[in-house]
């Protein structure tokens, strides 16, 4: 018992934490209990059905081997007399419980059918839920998660996973169907001999002991495949993502070997899958067979002798034998295949847990609209606990006024305004609008009074209208979409496009060029309306022509509007009501323009810069 005790606590321990690894996936059946329990019903009862057919084929067997013995009976009488027919002929019980089998074989039959079926239902809601479930788990998440994680990774997770996961369930429906079969017959084995029974349980505990250990390996392969799998995706989505950058720099070696590596990952965790789990069938088929010829051997030579065992019973005890068999085959089968869906399982779980990611929390508040100031009160912030890109910033943006920032590289410019529509939360301080945290307002409206401007455009894979209505298009009108159009000087461009407003743009925006997409994202803007306007170097990187124009669409953009503008070249701002230099995440000055010359600190330097660039530029 000492012995026993901790492999006993082993095996408790090790089924806790089976059912805890997978309780965020198992949770998702509440949304379809009905029928999953149909499933399991009907499952259930086409084993029972194998059970009374294995009962029916015994008196079946004694009436043809021993006509004149006595009819086996069960001891209820209606039963025996009506179903059974005891009291009738040996012949017409032989016809009698020749039709009972048949009979009990179509209702099994249908049994099975409703259970697959029921079980490919459940399948398919989990399928559903869970895909639904990961999207809004991502919809909640912080930008600082997905500045950390791959995008292949997730997509691997999102896809792929989802797929693994739902051969897992059909796994996992086949031992239950199975394993709900193979229990009726252990049942009648032991009511037809329980000597017999008990040898074959312990030799088939053996058996499935070895087979554990087999087992125990495949699911390690299963967490490497797993992992293998979102590499090879990772690395085929960044080719893919970046072919122009590829072929630009003649690349194609080196992302040939990190593909090929991926690759090869999978290919290697595959073959080690292969050969453990296609050991484990005709291990299982040889031993299973040793085990029936050991049977007949005790069978024949001490239980019948001694009349313990009757030949019908024998030959009915074989049959199930033989029956289960091939069951046991695919019942340690199934569980390979099973353990190596676990690395798949896990990765879903882990996506969905909720201890270990940062979410932005809403507020209740309505946010609507700014009437006096934007204002940062001793604001530190950092993408992680070891390095601090902003500190000590207070700062203040008043309404209806353009408020530039300007810096180096790297200062904290973009990571600054990213607070404001909280993409990110600050480590320490507070920013606050018209008095009020900023926390306290409902993130969603918050964000609807904001609009973004990048140098950075995402260009999503749909049509020009619906680019610049986007998540707009059912409240808007057409002519409300030309009008923005018109006012971002894209309307003339967009008119030149082989279906003008109907054109789809390809993913990024492929068909654009850089300037066209700056443009779209101002028409994008002028439609929302918003109250803040947020410019992050978005002229940056154009053409002269094209900055022009985009500068033109900008100060359109601009009018009424609080407007915080990041400065790549200094003569877009000169207007501005208000200058912010930072440095290494620090406020080192502020003013108007002309004042922070006057006073030759950082903004005289980064002028006289720019102006001696565009001198030289000048004279070449």
């Amino acid at each position: 018992m000492l012995i026993k005790t901790p492999q006993l606590i082993r095996k408790f321990v090790k089924t806790t934490q089976f059912w805890q690894d997978n309780a965020l996936v198992l949770r998702e059946f509440k949304h379809f209990k009905k029928v999953a329990i149909l499933a399991v019903a009907f499952t259930l009862l086409a084993a029972t059905f194998e059970g009374f057919g294995v009962g029916f084929l015994l008196t079946f067997l004694q009436s043809l081997t021993e006509p004149n013995a006595e009819p086996i009976k069960t001891g209820v009488e209606w039963f025996d007399v009506w179903v059974l027919a005891s009291n009738a002929s040996a012949t017409r019980r032989l016809y009698q419980i020749s039709g009972l089998i048949l009979l009990t074989t179509l209702v099994r039959v249908i049994f099975i059918y409703l259970g697959q079926v029921y079980t490919g239902i459940s399948q398919s809601r989990l399928a559903y839920q869970l895909r639904i479930r990961l999207f809004e788990q991502l919809q909640s998440l912080s930008l600082s998660y997905f500045s950390k994680t791959k995008s292949g990774e997730l997509i691997n997770t999102l896809t792929a996973e989802i797929t693994q996961l739902m051969q897992a369930f059909d796994v996992v429906s086949f031992l239950l169907i199975r394993f709900s079969t193979l229990l009726v017959y252990v049942i009648a084995m032991v009511l037809l001999s329980w000597q017999l029974t008990l040898i074959s349980v312990l030799l088939f505990s053996l058996l499935s002991a070895a087979i554990a250990s087999l087992i125990k390996q495949v699911r390690e392969i299963s967490f490497i495949r797993t992992k293998a799998r979102g590499e090879y995706t990772s690395a085929a989505l960044e080719f893919i993502n970046g072919i122009r950058t590829v072929q630009a720099f003649a690349a194609q070696d080196f992302e040939r070997q990190k593909f090929y590596e991926s690759s090869d990952k999978i290919l290697q965790s595959e073959v080690k899958y292969s050969k453990l789990s296609a050991l484990i069938e005709p291990l299982t088929e040889s031993v299973a067979t040793t085990i029936l010829v050991g049977m007949l051997v005790v069978a024949f030579a001490t239980l019948i002798p001694t009349g313990q065992l009757q030949i019908a019973s024998l030959l009915t005890f074989l049959f199930i034998l033989f029956r289960m068999m091939p069951l046991v085959r695919q019942l340690n089968g199934a569980r390979a295949r099973l353990s190596n869906f676990q690395g798949s399982i896990n990765n879903i779980n882990e996506l969905l847990r909720t201890d270990n990611k940062t979410y932005l929390l809403t507020g209740t508040k309505p946010f609507s609209g700014l009437r006096y100031k934007i204002e940062f009160q001793s604001v530190d912030f950092g993408y992680d606990s070891e390095r601090s890109v902003l500190q000590d910033i207070n700062l203040t943006f008043e309404q209806g006024k353009t408020t530039a920032l300007v810096g180096a590289s790297g200062a904290g410019k973009s990571t600054l305004v990213d607070l404001i529509p909280r993409f990110y939360e600050p480590t320490h301080g507070r920013i606050l609008i018209d008095g009020i945290d900023l926390k306290t307002f409902d993130i969603h409206s918050l964000r609807r009074q904001i609009a973004v401007v990048s140098q950075d455009t995402f260009i999503f894979n749909n049509s020009v209208q619906n680019n610049i209505a986007y998540a707009m298009i059912n409240s808007v009108s057409k002519d409300e979409i030309i009008e923005a159009a018109r006012q971002a000087n894209a309307l003339e461009f967009i008119q030149e496009l082989p279906q003008g407003f109907n054109t789809q743009l390809g993913d990024r925006g492929i068909r654009l060029s850089g300037g066209q997409r700056q443009r779209l994202a101002i028409a994008r803007a002028l439609l929302r309306d918003p109250e803040i306007l947020i410019l992050d170097e978005a002229t940056s990187a154009l053409d002269s022509v094209s900055e022009r124009l985009i500068q033109e669409s900008l100060e359109k953009l601009s009018v009424g509007r609080t407007v915080i503008v990041i400065a790549h070249r200094l003569s877009t701002i000169i207007g501005a009501d208000k200058v912010v230099v930072l440095e290494q995440g620090k406020v080192v000055e502020e003013g108007t323009y002309q004042e922070l010359l006057k006073n030759k600190g950082k903004l005289w330097k980064y002028h006289q810069i720019q102006h001696n660039l565009n001198q030289t530029k000048m004279t070449l």
